[in-house]
């Protein structure tokens, strides 16, 4: 089977880059031949494709240039590009792909791909890594809470609260962008099946109105790359970008109650330098900022960990830290929102507890620092829960399972 593979990026920038390389490796394991279709870019692992991939887009310089042609430029890629569905069509045209598989192609690459591959009648399959076929922001972020304000097609909530990175002509952007996808029904018209990796996403874009197929499946992790260690150390870790909707700032201003082991924070972001301050202000000395860290390094430190701490305030869609834990054999503490439960059962492969609630989370951390058996016990759970249910092999079998159903009921359309 030819699968052509969509996403804008061609080098591991997030979670969405990953699963769309690891599936890509897994099919071409198994035999299937895989089409890249992506954007241009100087850190782009290497394609012998890449000749089809659409020019490089660079959104922030853009909009700061200030000039009417820059916007219009800008406009014209996120809503409907011309260039992508050129350039899609001539992939298509060169390489005869059975079916297509799309990850994120917002913004860079647009939607604008999905009607140029139906125009050859290959079905099309969606994975969804973030929210942003019902929220304009992608993330249900304003500021820095949760935010449905746009429930019922309401976009201009999006440019009112300037969600958008907090910029006015990016969060107009954005709002005119849902309203014509929406009005164009772009996605529901074209995408046969979506794969929600989490049971909370699939649920909630149900609840807005989605009614093309959505089937849950659970990312998954090449398991053999991780040694479990059962041997805890005293310290736990926080690994994640330090902005608000990860609870990075509750998590610190918690480690003021407790002095019984020691934080290590693995991650950089905007909230850096004040959460240095109010570390050092408050004379807390059981935290250290680390810094991103590389994954051979990342990991070790996971895998001795007493545990790792997970108190998001936004909806977590099956975030791939928390995976990665289990697979370390390290239960986690996680904040009970979005996808984050499905993971992490009270007890028994961590602590849930109310998300922002620092006193809550105080309590968790300060249960299982009390009790070395039971951290043993939830980290062995930990690792069987991943060997079950994020398993490349029952990931894979799934999805062709789901590409052979799709191309069955093609031949009789």
């Amino acid at each position: 089977m030819k699968i052509l593979m969509c996403n804008s990026f061609h080098y591991l920038r997030g979670g969405a880059e990953r699963c769309f390389f690891e599936l890509s490796a897994i099919l071409e394991a198994n035999g299937h031949t895989v089409v890249p279709f992506c954007m241009s870019d100087e850190r782009n692992l290497a394609s012998k494709y890449s000749d089809y991939f659409m020019s490089q887009i660079d959104f922030p310089t853009k909009l700061k240039e200030g000039g009417v042609k820059s916007k219009l430029e800008v406009m014209e890629r996120v809503i409907y590009s011309r260039e992508a569905n050129r350039k899609v069509t001539e992939l298509i045209e060169d390489t005869q792909p059975d079916i297509a598989h799309i990850h994120g192609i917002a913004h860079e690459t647009s939607p604008s791909i999905l009607p140029a591959i139906k125009r050859f009648g290959i079905p099309i399959v969606q994975t969804l890594h973030d929210y942003k076929l019902i929220c304009p922001n992608t993330s249900f972020v304003s500021g820095n809470s949760v935010c449905e304000k746009c429930r019922g097609h309401r976009y201009y909530n999006v440019m009112l609260n300037r969600c958008k990175r907090g910029s006015l002509p990016a969060s107009f952007l954005a709002a005119v962008e849902a309203y014509v996808h929406k009005g164009m029904q772009i996605y529901e018209k074209h995408v046969d099946h979506f794969i929600s990796p989490s049971q909370f996403l699939k649920e909630k874009v149900e609840s807005y109105g989605i009614q093309n197929p959505i089937v849950h499946l659970p990312n998954f992790i090449n398991i053999d790359d991780f040694t479990p260690c059962y041997e805890p150390e005293d310290y736990f870790v926080f690994c994640g970008r330090l902005v608000p909707e990860k609870g990075i700032r509750t998590l610190v201003q918690a480690m003021k109650n407790i002095n019984q082991s020691h934080l290590y924070i693995a991650g950089n972001g905007e909230l850096e330098d004040d959460l240095k301050d109010f570390v050092r202000n408050n004379d807390i000395y059981n935290v250290t900022f680390l810094g991103h860290l590389p994954k051979e390094k990342l990991i070790p430190l996971i895998q001795k960990a007493s545990f790792m701490v997970t108190p998001s305030e936004w909806y977590e869609n099956n975030p791939m830290s928390v995976i990665e834990a289990f697979a370390s054999g390290t239960p986690v503490v996680g904040a009970n929102i979005g996808g984050i439960p499905e993971l992490v059962q009270d007890n028994h492969t961590g602590m849930l507890f109310e998300s922002g609630n620092q006193q809550q989370l105080e309590i968790s951390i300060l249960s299982l620092l009390s009790n070395r058996e039971n951290l043993i016990r939830m980290g062995q759970n930990c690792r069987a829960h991943v060997e079950t249910h994020n398993n490349p092999t029952t990931h894979y079998q799934q999805t062709l399972a789901l590409y052979q159903r799709l191309l069955r009921q093609s031949q009789f359309q």
